[in-house]
């Protein structure tokens, strides 16, 4: 039998560092341990993220404007340690072992959470009602287990939806092609979490007690850690390729010592590797692009770039592979940059809308409470709903007129997503205009709720969870893809950030907001009483930059130029 029927071609090893065989690794047989683990590991953080604003509010004893911006800013961070993550995962130890190592912390940060919420003298006391005052110890015992999460989870997103779509070979059309569906599958397991999160846990807290209620979440990740290592033997491994940030440096430094070299006009004469293998560890070879010419110079041949033995000094001479890892990492950065808004609108979920849902009725017949923040489930129902739709329905219909195998581009997915969010926001503004009406009518600016039912905010929250599937989803396929190959960690993460940047532009515009329109004595748009402020100029502003942003992302989808790899890994 022909060795490349046998072991994958994209350069991936066993756990034990064998070339992976084919027949016994990846593919679904790992992916389901993979997706197990997301789903008790994102059931774990939103158990513990989806209710925090009302924990700030009720026992850190928070105001609206400053517990949403503390949620903000620790998901934030959330999305930024991906960063740290993913460049030991690619430079280091590979995405396994980076995992394997983060979710220790995690699982550390997610304890002590659970007993600054139940252990006495570490809970917040001095408590009246729903209203406790902690002293600064417990603060600061609360917010070190938050980021002691935020730096575990830092080691987990950027790798985890890398290391699944490395079970499937590229070299390997088949299998391909389940990549693309893989990723479907990965946000709904994300999905699946998220939804049991959403109702049994928020209730949990609401009505037995924020010690239960982070401790579920606690067990919950324990069982994801469980889950990613019983499949430790299925996995395919991609071996770390060195840091990316020291063959970035030096492009960068090559190019600049050739400043006044000239590219010449034949772009074969530019230094390539005469291997069908790239000498980058884990990375198949990239076609020569024209666009950042500038670059090019670094892979310009001189008397000056060789050294002792024949070797090349890298700081003086690049391959064409290296010089197009930088120009891809640059041309990604625009597309990257339009992820912004959107995350800015997706984070109301967990901020404004649990706000605006306090204040209407939450009744669900006459005894039963639903809590604001177990709406979210609705976003969960939609992205449960849509994700085999798009999968199963829509991407073979597409197929017949776009002739594209996967429905879409990947761009065209996410510009979809981008213009469902506008409406989005539209809807949130439109529900609080009519709210806002009825307190002026009645004269009820003081009371706590109105008497209008919390499921108005049903639609708001599906049309979110619609923008995901093609949004967020169109991301994870669209940044892996486009990645080069041994960076795909560092740009998963990269993806990820644009969640953290929206975090705190989402804060940013809270802060500013509240200073413009709080002066002269006014409540402002987002006061602690909402009766009196104006939620709804906020989501109109929301939705006014997602439209400037879909402009934007127009005119640089028109321009961006998929990847071309070609050879093999080594």
């Amino acid at each position: 039998m022909d060795e490349k029927d046998v072991y994958t071609e994209d350069g991936t090893v066993d756990i034990h560092k064998n070339p992976a065989n084919k027949k016994t690794t990846g593919n679904w047989k790992a992916c389901r341990f993979i997706l197990g683990n997301e789903c008790c590991e994102r059931l774990a953080y939103y158990g513990m993220g989806t209710n925090l604003v009302n924990y700030l509010e009720s026992r850190l004893n928070q105001g609206n404007a400053t517990a949403a911006n503390n949620v903000t800013n620790w998901s934030g961070t959330c999305y930024i340690t991906p960063l740290i993550g993913a460049f030991l995962a690619d430079a280091y130890l590979g995405r396994y072992w980076t995992i394997a190592t983060f979710v220790f912390i995690y699982v550390s940060g997610m304890t002590l959470l659970t007993l600054s919420a139940s252990v006495p003298g570490l809970k917040p006391g001095n408590c009246n009602g729903d209203t406790c005052h902690p002293n600064s110890g417990q603060t600061a015992v609360f917010f070190v287990a938050l980021y002691m999460i935020a730096l575990g989870t830092g080691g987990i997103k950027p790798c985890v939806s890398s290391f699944g779509a490395d079970q499937f070979d590229e070299n390997d059309e088949a299998e391909k092609l389940k990549k693309s569906s893989f990723f479907n599958w990965f946000y709904f397991s994300i999905n699946v979490g998220a939804l049991v999160a959403a109702t049994v846990l928020v209730w949990i807290q609401m009505n037995v007690g924020w010690g239960w209620g982070f401790g579920v979440p606690t067990v919950a990740m324990v069982i994801a850690v469980v889950f990613f290592f019983l499949g430790s033997r299925f996995y395919r491994l991609q071996r770390p390729g060195g840091s990316p940030l020291t063959r970035i440096f030096q492009v960068i430094v090559a190019a600049f010592r050739k400043v006044s070299v000239k590219v010449p006009e034949d772009k074969s004469l530019l230094f390539e590797t005469a291997d069908d293998e790239s000498k980058i560890t884990g990375s198949r070879k990239l076609e020569h692009t024209d666009n950042l010419m500038f670059f090019d110079k670094a892979a310009v041949e001189s008397h000056s770039d060789s050294i002792k033995n024949g070797e090349v000094n890298p700081w003086r001479l690049c391959s064409v592979t290296q010089v197009e890892e930088l120009k891809s990492i640059i041309t990604l950065l625009p597309v990257w940059a339009s992820g912004i808004v959107f995350a800015t609108v997706y984070s109301q979920m967990n901020t404004m809308f649990v706000l605006q849902g306090n204040t209407m009725d939450q009744h669900m017949g006459k005894n039963f409470e639903i809590p604001s923040a177990s709406l979210s489930l609705f976003d969960t129902v939609s992205v449960l709903f849509w994700t085999p739709v798009y999968d199963q329905f829509i991407v073979p219909f597409a197929r017949k007129f776009t002739r594209q195998e996967r429905g879409f581009t990947q761009l065209q997915r996410m510009g979809i997503g981008l213009v469902i969010s506008i409406f989005a926001m539209i809807t949130a503004g439109v529900l609080e205009v009519v709210r806002l009406d009825y307190v002026k009518t009645h004269n009820a600016y003081d009371d706590k709720t109105i008497p209008m039912s919390i499921f108005w905010q049903i639609p708001q929250y599906l049309l979110i969870g619609c923008a995901e599937v093609f949004t967020f989803i169109g991301q994870l396929e669209f940044f892996y893809d486009q990645a080069p190959d041994a960076m795909r960690s560092l740009c998963s993460a990269l993806s990820l950030t644009t969640v953290a940047l929206g975090n705190y532009l989402s804060t940013v515009l809270v802060t500013v907001v509240m200073r413009l329109t709080k002066k002269n004595g006014k409540p402002g748009w987002i006061p602690d009483n909402l009766n009196r402020g104006h939620l709804d100029y906020f989501f109109y502003l929301l939705a006014t930059l997602s439209f400037l942003n879909f402009l934007v992302y127009l005119w640089i989808s028109k321009r961006y130029k998929y990847k071309k790899a070609i050879g093999r890994a080594h």
